[in-house]
This record gives C-alpha cells, structure tokens and sequence, in this order.
C-alpha cells in the first residue's frame, strides 16, 4: 500500500485543496449538463430541488468522503478494504459492533463500484471534452479564415465521424495525463492554480454580457420561478444525481482528495465551503446559459442542447467570435479541470492498490479510459442505433451513471464511512472545539448519513421506477 506521499504528496495549501474540489465538482456539470437536465425538469422547479438537496444530502456526504479519506489516508478501494473493527465503530443502525469482524469483501466491492463508476464517467466526460475542444479549433479557425463560422456544419462533422471523437478525445485525455503525472502538488495543484483564477473571470464577465442580453429577462424566469405543476416522476432522482455529479460524491475523487489534506484541517467546514462554492457557482452557470440559449431553446433538450444552440446564437451578437471563444475556452477549462480530478483518483486507487510508479500508472489509466470512451465516442456514428425510449447511447450512460451508479455509490460509501471508522474519531473530526454550531450540527449529520440519505435516494428510485413502467406500459 503507498501513502499519500508515495502517491504524490499532500496538498501545499489549503487554498489549492478548495481550487481543485471546486474544479473537480464543478467542470461541465453546470455548464454543460445542468442546462438540457434543468430544461427536462420544468426549469425553476427542479433549480429548487437541486439547492435542496445540495444542502441536505450532497453536503453530509461530502463530508464523509472528506473523512474517510483523511482518516484513513488512502483511497477509496484500499479505504474500504481495510476494515478492521475492533473499538466499538458505529453501523448504519447506530448500534456499537464490539468484536465484531465487518465483511472486508463486502465493503471493498463498495470502493471498486465507485471506482468503476468512475472511470465510465472519466470515459464519457473525455468524449464531451472532444467535443468542446472541436468547437473551439473550428470557432477560431472559422473565424481566422473565413471571417464566419457554421456551428450546424461543425455538429454534423462531429456527429458523423466518430473516429474524429475517438480522436478529440485521445487529446483531451493527453493534456490529463500529462498534468496528473507530475503529482499532486507540481500537476494538479499547480494547475488549478492557474488555471481556475482564469475560469472565474471568464466565467464573471460572460454573465455580465448574458444578463444584458434580451432574452435574459424571460430566462431568468424559467430558471428561478418555481412552476411544481412541470415536474416529473424522474425530476427527484435526475436533481439527487445532478448533486452527486456536480459535487464528485460517490465517484470516491473526494476520499481520494480528502486523503491529501493536512491533519489540521476540520473537514467539516471544508465540506461546507466546496458545497457552497460549487452551488453559487452552479447558479452563476445558469445565469450565463439560459439568457444565450433563448426561449426557443427551452423546450428541446438533450446533451447537444449546448452545442446545438449556443454557437449559432453568439453569431448573431456584437463581438460574437470574442464571446463565443472565451464561452468556449471557460468550458474547457471547466472539463479540465474536473478530467484531472477524476483521473487522480483512479492513479491513486491504482498506487495504493499495485505500488507501482506514477506515471506507469497514470497511462495504464489512461488507456483504460480510452477504451470505455469508445462506446460513446462512437454514439452518434457506428453506434446510432443503439437507442432506448428514443435516447442515443451517450445520453443512456449519462442517466444510468449519474442517476443510478452514482447514487448508489454515494449510499455504499456513506455506509463504509459509518461501518468503518471509529465513533470517537467520527466525532473528533467533525466536531471544532471553536465552533458550539458544530457540535449540534454532528447529531444531524449523523441523521442524515444513516437515515435522510438512504430514504430519500429509495423514494426517488421509487418514483422513477413507477414512471418509467408507465411508460413502458403506454
């Protein structure tokens, strides 16, 4: 088994940690997906519902992942392989397990579930990097030497060869790796350093330019105006995977991170600073797409709803090339980031698990993430008729991943956190002796983790299992 610092060192600043959380969090969940899911769900609805749930399930579990990474000081399949208990831990029940050996096969299932998932999840995430990068070298060729751009043209290239995805997405995954192969601290760190200051202004100066627009007034009351009545069965558990997306709970990247951090920090309140963040960021997000994609882009959706809209509409603005290449550069950056994140915690999943040498082990990575990108890199091309209910292949693995894997692992690591660690140890992280709010608020996160949790996800799969059966049955 190696320690953090055989993987790479801990984090040099706490500064650094929040940067790459928050870029590991947010990357192209809010920019890219949260607009055609929030379309999907009826708009300010399900905005409400994915605060909620940020605040109520999103941030307890992060918090968890947080600990078990920090406790234990390795990532998540060797976190929960290594269960010895033997002073009293808490179960899911509450109830005190004294002598009790825990089933060690059982819980290390749980951290390579959330591996995989992962890793499907890296693979997928490459084949939409490909796809920003395409409309970021066809927008700046375009425009060098034509003076125009046809964002319809450049779609159909994309959607119909999908070797030129495979290939996009080799490259995206090249620029990953070559950053998470020089460690934390001299890769990942040192990139979201530079790099996320950049994406904040970018982001911060394409809203002023989206809330001046037109159309900003009527988005605005789609996506903050709560309208119930446009919900559906599926709108609880698409917010619940929606959090768990946007915030990394379940991948294991979070217990990977939380294993870099310094003994000194309360991760309790480092918890609630990536939570917060990320959910003003989000909403920061949608006040910068919805104004651009327009009221006529408010009733399609799907994952090109993005692609589809945005480009032809920056045409029709003053200036549109520069916007429309900042717009395109901010998103990348986002993917990065979040790429990177994502990929470190699978090269320290695998360090932990073979001991081998960094950089052997990133590329191994690499190259498996390649191989799962195929299949959706391949979507819209070979694979066009792999459908379900009138959805490609690349929007069904967005929806089993996000809104069922993830879920779950979520709950297997939740479980692993409370089964796991020591009730004393628990307590002493969560609880600053500076700090009277966190010793009432311990309580509730424990309510939280063993019961809200799991009875929110199990009603959400309800209700989504009902809906889908009707379908089926109409």
């Amino acid at each position: 088994m190696s320690s953090p610092g055989r993987r790479g060192g801990l984090w040099g600043t706490r500064f650094g940690f929040y940067l790459a959380a928050i870029g590991s969090a947010f990357g192209l969940g809010n920019l890219w997906r949260f607009p055609y899911v929030t379309v999907e769900n009826g708009g300010g609805a399900f905005v409400l519902l994915y605060v909620l749930f940020a605040i109520s399930l999103g941030l307890p579990l992060l918090i968890g992942e947080l600990m078990l990474g920090k406790l234990t000081r390795r990532s998540a399949v060797s976190a929960c392989h290594e269960v010895r208990v033997t002073a009293a831990p808490q179960s899911m029940s509450g109830q005190a397990a004294v002598g009790q050996k825990s089933p060690r096969g059982q819980l290390a299932g749980i951290g390579i579930f959330a591996v995989l998932t992962c890793l499907m999840l890296l693979s997928y995430y490459a084949v939409i990097s490909g796809w920003v990068l395409h409309f970021l070298m066809q927008l700046s060729l375009g425009h060098l030497v034509t003076g125009a751009y046809d964002a319809e043209a450049s779609l159909h290239v994309l959607h119909e060869n999908g070797w030129l995805q495979m290939a996009l997405t080799s490259v995206h995954l090249l620029i990953s790796l070559i950053i998470v192969a020089k460690g934390v601290q001299e890769g990942m760190e040192k990139w979201v350093s530079n790099a996320m200051p950049v994406f904040v202004v970018l982001l911060v100066v394409l809203m002023t330019k989206s809330l001046s627009l037109p159309t900003a007034a009527g988005a605005l009351r789609f996506l903050f105006y709560p309208d119930f009545s446009r919900l559906n069965g599926y709108s609880m558990l698409h917010a619940i995977g929606h959090v768990f997306f946007t915030l990394s709970v379940g991948f294991g990247t979070m217990v990977t991170f939380g294993s870099y951090l310094n003994q000194q920090t309360h991760i309790a309140s480092a918890g609630f600073r990536v939570t917060a963040m990320d959910t003003l960021i989000s909403l920061f997000a949608g006040l910068l797409i919805f104004p651009l994609l327009g009221a006529s882009s408010l009733q399609a959706a799907g994952p090109e709803l993005l692609f589809q809209t945005l480009p032809r509409l920056l045409s029709s603005l003053d200036n549109g090339f520069i916007f429309g290449f900042a717009f395109f550069l901010c998103l990348y950056l986002a993917a990065l980031g979040a790429s990177i994140g994502l990929l470190e915690s699978l090269v320290a999943n695998v360090l932990d698990l073979t001991g081998m040498r960094r950089p052997v082990a990133t590329w191994l990575t690499g190259f498996a993430a390649f191989l799962f990108a195929s299949l959706p890199a391949l979507s819209t091309s070979v694979l066009k008729n792999v459908t379900f209910q009138g959805h490609g292949l690349l929007e069904i693995l967005d929806n089993v991943l996000v809104n069922v894997f993830l879920p779950l692992a979520g709950l297997g690591l939740a479980y692993v956190v409370l089964k796991r660690l020591k009730a004393e140890k628990i307590e002493s992280e969560f609880i600053n002796d500076d700090s009277i709010a966190t010793r009432k608020l311990y309580s509730h996160w424990l309510f939280v983790m063993r019961w809200l949790a799991p009875g929110t996800i199990l009603c959400a799969f309800v209700l989504a299992a009902i809906t889908l059966v009707r379908s089926l049955l109409h």
